[in-house]
């Protein structure tokens, strides 16, 4: 048996990018950390489409044991049980659970992975904290910005690596143009950012009500979310259609961009979101997020703002869901699958596409629904997450992080809804002189679910 954490053959590796480009991004991680023969076990919460798709990636580059899957859908769990143990090298199949609580009480994990719906991330990700688990958590973390603050509190009081999976930040072709572009200095003085996403994802929901099936519990699938009329929806991706379970498009898509955006420019909080919008053209729909939204996160000197439609034609077919770089000398575009960078004046246009890995991992070419332009990302911010666990060192999306970019979109729903500016202060956890958008902050949770809170996990 090879004496390694990783199952990574290292001239493979090295095909879909270049050594500098790992070694700058991970430290010599690579090379150093192969002397461990007892694999990683691991659990997931979330078997739907992109919880297994995190769950794959990782076993593609780690030596891990998936031993628990959670899912409240009997046939989901039971279909992901007999994925992991055609994909896993063991060939076991993991223990399953309808409910997290009872997976987690096990206490046998080294790494949770949530790849729940969004409502469900805060309570899942510190309970399996507590149990004594490091946590990859989906974006976007939380449902409302207190939900997030106990997340960042709960990893640091816990001692535990959280990364969030907003893996933009281990795009190769991303990492190159914050490297080349942004950092030397191509762009200048950046005053201005414009992020979007004009794809048509909203959820044309007009289905009639129908009886829940024996398979599904779906009480346990809505946890501490309100508890809507079945109509065999949510379930299965149509929950984002829905404001009672995430954020919309904005805490869905802008999130990824303004997490890029922050990493690459060096971002904190905002000093003030605004953001207007609603439901503009698609009326017939049950769906109850906005159809149409612009929101501004202004920083000194700087607005970064966010556009989507559901509808119509994008304003750049060649950057449907991207962002865009504006510096005195020259203008970044960026997206999943490429980089554009144009000089003002003189110089010499660069572009970069995606990195694929075919060949490399040829069973991602059979895997349903992949998004192949996403997994070496994914594979990278894996490999970030382990080796953050092993130095001890914060991952390249640390739950602080991705819960800025998580509460800023979660803010400009809020002044979407409130009609008005805000300022959140982080330290206060307040809206600045608004009360009626502070006590926004925290949802209201179902009963008999209990609503995290920082002050629960007080260091000392």
């Amino acid at each position: 048996m090879e004496n390694k954490i990783f199952n990574i053959n290292r001239r493979n590796f090295l095909k879909g990018a270049s050594a500098s480009l790992i070694l700058s991004s991970f430290g010599a991680y690579g090379f150093e950390l192969m002397h461990k023969e007892k694999p990683l076990r691991v659990g997931l919460i979330g078997t739907g489409w992109y919880g297994k798709s995190d769950l794959f990636r990782l076993i593609q580059v780690a030596n891990v044991d998936v031993v628990s899957l959670c899912d409240p859908d009997a046939h989901m769990l039971a279909d992901a049980a007999t994925l992991v143990s055609q994909r896993q090298k063991s060939g076991k199949k993991p223990r399953t659970y309808s409910d997290y609580r009872k997976m987690l009480a096990e206490k046998d994990l080294d790494i949770v992975l949530i790849g729940s719906p969004d409502h469900w991330h805060a309570l899942q990700a510190i309970e399996a904290m507590r149990s004594g688990a490091n946590v990859y958590v989906q974006k976007p973390i939380s449902v409302d910005v207190l939900e997030g603050e106990a997340m960042v509190a709960a990893a640091r009081k816990y001692n535990k690596t959280v990364q969030v999976g907003t893996q933009r930040k281990s795009t190769p072709h991303l990492i190159e143009a914050k490297k080349n572009i942004v950092e030397a200095g191509l762009l200048g003085k950046v005053s201005h950012v414009e992020m979007c996403c004009y794809y048509h994802m909203r959820a044309d929901d007009q289905r009639p009500l129908e009886s829940v099936p024996e398979f599904f519990d779906y009480d346990m699938w809505t946890g501490p979310a309100p508890l809507r009329p079945y109509n065999g929806l949510p379930h299965k991706r149509w929950w984002r259609a829905y404001m009672e379970y995430g954020n919309g498009i904005t805490g869905d898509m802008c999130v990824h961009m303004f997490d890029t955006v922050r990493w690459m420019l060096d971002l904190g909080w905002p000093n003030k979101i605004s953001s207007t919008g609603g439901i503009y053209v698609q009326k017939e729909s049950k769906s109850n997020i906005s159809d149409t939204q612009n929101a501004i996160f202004e920083y000194d000197e700087l607005n970064c703002v966010w556009q989507h439609r559901t509808w119509g034609t994008p304003a750049d077919p060649e950057y449907p869901w991207s962002f865009k770089l504006y510096g005195d000398k020259g203008t970044l575009s960026g997206s999943t699958m490429q980089y554009d960078f144009v000089p003002y004046g003189d110089g010499t246009p660069i572009h970069k596409d995606v990195v694929y890995e075919k060949e490399k991992y040829p069973e991602d070419l059979t895997e349903k629904d992949i998004e192949l332009n996403a997994a070496p990302a994914t594979r990278l911010h894996m490999l970030d997450f382990l080796a953050a666990i092993d130095k001890g060192t914060l991952p390249v999306a640390d739950i602080e992080q991705g819960h800025i970019s998580t509460a800023s979109c979660i803010l400009a729903n809020m002044s979407m809804k409130v009609e008005r500016p805000l300022i959140y202060d982080p330290k206060k956890l307040i809206v600045v002189n608004d009360a009626e958008a502070t006590a926004l902050l925290r949802r209201p949770y179902r009963e008999p679910w209990q609503h995290p809170l920082p002050g629960q996990f007080k260091m000392g």
